[in-house]
């Protein structure tokens, strides 16, 4: 099941773009400006919007730590932006001063790519702000590109329609020509490595385009200088070209966007359609996942942007959520669903009423009221305590109770640490952060014991590791230092 949970109503024109860090939403619109949430409440940040595009805003990222944000714009700047203050940490000028229409971070943000409406690509290495290298496609506009989760290639995409995959020092690798008929609108590697059959590795990359189509690639490194791009699935659930596209954080799910006003989303490695959402009023043109919470936001050429729920267990074909499905009421301009999630410790019996409610447990509301329980009760239970004291017979609802706790544990809280500098197993603030095959940071030592005795399996996704090989995330380790030197 996908539900709407909140509809965000800050911009005053298309909503061109949304991008998700670890705690925060970025959306970046038509009418010049970059608007800023937490993505626990949705409440806007005191320093949004960011104003200082003097055009339209196509595109927004977020570094891998989330401290900062870049966003390109027709004016032919790529600006950097603090994710601590607001304010303006460094303007980059494109090449031939052309419009920006892309911008894309590495998995370590030691690089950034921005793609041009005259077919240039410029290559940022991030930590000096200095353009490292230059590359074109004649008679085009690049309007999409992506690192692969290795950081050692990236590729774009183009109104031509072909999709490019480069290295670091801008050589061309392999061209897909024609790969979506009229043009390229979006593209974008799965987080995680892969290790095909013949002991190469791969990676999956969705794309889409003019055509009315989403792709899903299998991108093969053959040797260092052999490339192979095979078609897996070919995706027709939306009538009109499709938009943007996005994995989720452990590459099971793509959602895309489209001029039908729909959004669809997919199982991604069977490419079996779950659900098509009806809300938008007009062009769906960004759509992005979450990376530590089940939410997607998707926005609109209708000025909105909408954040949904996905539950446990969507797993129908061709599942349509219909218009009366999400109850909401409005807000302060945004409409919302139950409370903002603060410190679980510290919710009332009611929050914890309004909590199950929104994560669809109503069948143990009776129960919970029945015997009290508040917040810090609630991190307390076991699904022995459930069955012993509560008194909830089925497993499988006791097991789903356990699992919504365990999600609440792990979510961010407001103990002044931001939660992208704590190792998802230890909690701790991280000393020497690796980033794994599953695109999550963790703490070395911690990650490395894990592999070695829990059979190489993602401790956030519970899926097998395709390699255990891990990268040094030597950004977040920069930004851990600052902060640490700051408390």
């Amino acid at each position: 099941m996908v539900s709407l949970i909140c509809t965000l109503q800050s911009h005053r024109d298309d909503v061109n773009c949304c991008a998700f860090s670890g705690s925060l939403l970025a959306t970046c619109s038509a009418d010049k400006s970059i608007c800023v949430y937490s993505a626990r409440d949705f409440s806007e940040l005191s320093f949004s919007p960011l104003s200082g595009h003097s055009y339209g805003v196509h595109c927004c990222c977020f570094s891998a730590c989330g401290r900062y944000l870049a966003s390109c714009s027709t004016d032919a700047t790529t600006v950097v932006w603090s994710m601590d203050t607001g304010e303006t940490e460094a303007v980059l000028e494109h090449p031939g001063r052309s419009p920006v229409r892309v911008c894309a971070f590495s998995p370590d943000s030691s690089l950034l790519v921005s793609g041009g409406s005259d077919g240039t690509i410029a290559l940022w290495d991030f930590t000096s702000r200095t353009l490292r290298r230059t590359g074109t496609v004649t008679d085009t506009s690049i309007v999409a590109c992506s690192f692969t989760p290795c950081g050692q290639f990236f590729i774009t995409g183009s109104t031509y329609g072909d999709l490019r995959l480069w290295d670091l020092n801008m050589n061309h690798l392999h061209a897909e020509k024609n790969a979506h008929d009229l043009g390229v609108s979006c593209c974008q590697f799965a987080p995680q490595i892969m290790k095909g059959t013949d002991g190469c590795f791969q990676f999956w990359l969705a794309s889409c385009g003019q055509d009315s189509l989403v792709k899903i690639w299998i991108v093969s490194l053959l040797s260092p200088a052999g490339i192979k791009m095979q078609l897996a699935h070919t995706l027709t659930g939306q009538s009109a070209p499709v938009l943007s596209c996005a994995f989720s954080a452990d590459g099971q799910m793509l959602v895309s966007g489209s001029v039908d006003k729909t959004v669809t989303v997919y199982q991604a490695n069977e490419g079996v359609l779950l659900h098509t959402l009806n809300q938008h009023d007009r062009y769906v043109t960004a759509c992005a996942f979450s990376p530590t919470a089940p939410l997607i936001a998707t926005g609109s050429m209708d000025k909105t942007v909408n954040i949904w729920r996905v539950e446990d267990g969507s797993g129908a074909q061709g599942k349509s959520l219909p218009d009366e499905a999400a109850s909401v009421s409005s807000s302060g301009g945004r409409k919302w669903s139950g409370r903002s999630r603060l410190m679980v410790s510290e919710w009332s019996e009611e929050d914890v009423l309004a909590w199950l409610r929104e994560e669809g447990l109503e069948a143990v509301i009776d129960v919970f009221k029945s015997n009290n329980i508040d917040g810090g009760e609630l991190l307390s239970l076991t699904k022995e305590t459930l069955s012993s004291e509560l008194h909830i017979e089925s497993l499988g609802l006791r097991s789903k109770v356990m699992k919504k706790i365990e999600e609440l544990k792990m979510a961010p809280v407001s103990n002044g640490t931001p939660d992208e500098y704590l190792c998802p197993i230890t909690r701790e603030v991280m000393k020497d952060p690796v980033i794994a095959a599953d695109g999550y940071s963790y703490e070395r030592e911690a990650i490395e014991s894990w592999i070695n005795t829990k059979n190489r399996t993602s401790p956030m996704t519970n899926l097998p590791l395709q390699t255990t090989l891990l990268t040094p995330n030597r950004t977040l380790k920069m930004a851990i230092l600052r902060w640490t030197a700051c408390q």
